[in-house]
C-alpha cells in the first residue's frame, strides 16, 4: 500500500508543477492577476502546514503541501512583477486576521488547534483572490484551480497516516478550489 501512496503522491506533486504552467503563462502574458495578500499567505502558512503534516507521518502526501509551497512563493514573486495592485481596505482587513490567525499559532503550540488555525488563516487569505474574481472572472487561470481539485484529493489518498493534522488542509482546499471553479464558471457566464 505505500508503494501505491508513494505513486499517487509524485503524480500529486506532478500535478502542482505541470498544474501551475498554464497559471504562470498567463501572468507572464498579463491576462492572469494573482493577488499578492493570498499568495504571500497561502506559501508562508503552507510552509508551516507542511512542517505539521511531516511531523505527524504525512509521508509523501505532506510533500505534496511542499512542492505546492514552492510554487506558491514563485506566484507570489511573479504577481509582484507582473500584478496589479488592486488592494482593498476589506482585502487588508482579511490579511490582518490572517496574521493575527498566524499569531495564535504560535501561541497554541498543539498540533491539532495549530493546523486548525492555520487552515482559517488560509480561508481568510482566499478573501481578497474570491473579491477580485467576483468582479473580474477572468483575472484567474480556471484550469490551475480545476488540477488543483484533483492534486488536493490525490495528496489526500498519499497521506500515509491520517489524522486531522495530516488530512485538514487538503481536504479543505479540495472543497475551496471546486467552489472557486464553480465561482469562476458561473461568474463567467453571467458576465458574457
Amino acid at each position: 500500500m505505500s508503494e501505491l501512496k508513494s505513486v499517487i503522491g509524485l503524480i500529486a506533486i506532478a500535478l502542482v508543477f505541470v498544474g501551475y504552467v498554464p497559471y504562470i503563462r498567463d501572468i507572464v502574458k498579463g491576462k492572469t492577476h494573482p493577488h499578492a495578500y493570498s499568495w504571500f499567505l497561502w506559501a508562508s502558512v503552507g510552509l508551516i502546514i507542511f512542517a505539521l503534516q511531516l511531523t505527524a507521518g504525512g509521508g509523501v502526501g505532506a510533500y505534496v503541501t511542499l512542492s505546492a509551497v514552492i510554487i506558491t512563493y514563485v506566484i507570489f514573486g511573479l504577481g509582484l512583477r507582473y500584478g496589479k495592485a488592486e488592494i482593498t481596505r476589506t482585502d487588508t482587513v482579511f490579511f490582518v486576521l490572517a496574521l493575527i490567525g498566524i499569531g495564535l499559532w504560535l501561541l497554541a503550540k498543539q498540533p491539532v488547534l495549530s493546523v486548525i488555525l492555520l487552515d482559517a488563516v488560509e480561508v481568510l487569505a482566499f478573501a481578497p483572490t474570491i473579491r477580485k474574481s467576483w468582479h473580474r472572472p477572468h483575472s484567474e487561470t480556471l484550469s490551475s484551480y480545476a488540477m488543483n481539485s484533483l492534486r488536493f484529493g490525490l495528496a489526500l489518498l498519499a497521506m500515509a497516516h491520517y489524522s486531522v493534522v495530516t488530512v485538514l488542509y487538503p481536504a479543505t482546499w479540495l472543497v475551496a478550489n471546486v467552489l472557486f471553479c464553480v465561482l469562476l464558471i458561473l461568474r463567467r457566464r453571467q458576465v458574457a
